[in-house]
């Protein structure tokens, strides 16, 4: 088993989660008492809040390549980013490093084309909305992504940034979420992808009607994937 660098901390609450799908999908995988080689870098979420808000992409990637870097020097064989929002960086990662960097996108679109789906609709941070990085890379496999209307953007990014990384669950939020996400079936949506960790926390695939894609469960199984090849 390879030895899995994990960047997290963005917020804590999905890092968690990450830990345990990953460490959960080792057990399945090789039973006993076998769990995942991980080594962690947890970051202070609001020190990275603010390089967001600022636009401070360049000093966000010079950041999280350096601890990248940090963790393939304590013996790291492959790196994940435990987050959506910040694979705008991604580049920046995997220029500083040596070792693999599994790629939450190229997974999550794998997952998505081998259901035979071509449209699907995407949720996130408002940087993952607006931005191209996240829907080029899901364009590039040959998808059509959807988006919410900018005033919806703002209600999917507010929840996340005022309720859920902060660990509020609220049942107002997770309804305004599924109009969202019936609103953008009816607009050709054939499925829906969860671009944000902490969205998983509120919406589960048995509250939606279309093909759900969880990304944090799909990225942790890639990285098993790669650990265990």
């Amino acid at each position: 088993m390879k030895t899995i660098g994990l960047l997290g901390g963005m917020s804590w609450e999905s890092s968690v989660l990450y830990e345990e799908l990953i460490n959960t999908e080792v057990r399945s995988r090789l039973g006993g008492t076998h769990s995942a080689d991980l080594l962690v870098k947890s970051y202070d979420f609001a020190a990275i809040e603010a390089l967001q808000e600022a636009g401070d992409w360049d000093g966000a990637g010079a950041l999280l390549s350096a601890d990248a870097v940090r963790l393939v020097t304590a013996g790291a064989e492959l790196i994940v980013l435990c987050t959506n929002t910040m694979h705008r960086v991604a580049p920046a990662i995997e220029e500083a490093i040596d070792v693999p960097f599994v790629h939450l996108g190229d997974a999550t679109a794998r997952a998505v084309v081998a259901q035979g789906l071509t449209t699907v609709g995407l949720l996130g941070t408002r940087f993952t909305m607006e931005a191209a990085f996240y829907r080029e890379r899901l364009e590039s496999h040959g998808l059509t992504v959807l988006t919410p209307s900018a005033e919806e953007q703002t209600v999917v990014h507010d929840i996340i940034y005022n309720e859920l990384v902060r660990g509020e669950l609220n049942r107002s939020s997770r309804e305004e979420y599924l109009d969202i996400i019936d609103r953008l079936s009816a607009a050709g949506a054939e499925g829906v992808i969860a671009g944000c960790t902490e969205i998983e926390l509120l919406v589960t695939e048995d509250d939606v009607f279309v093909p759900y894609f969880p990304t944090t469960e799909i990225h942790a199984q890639a990285a098993v994937d790669a650990a265990l090849a």
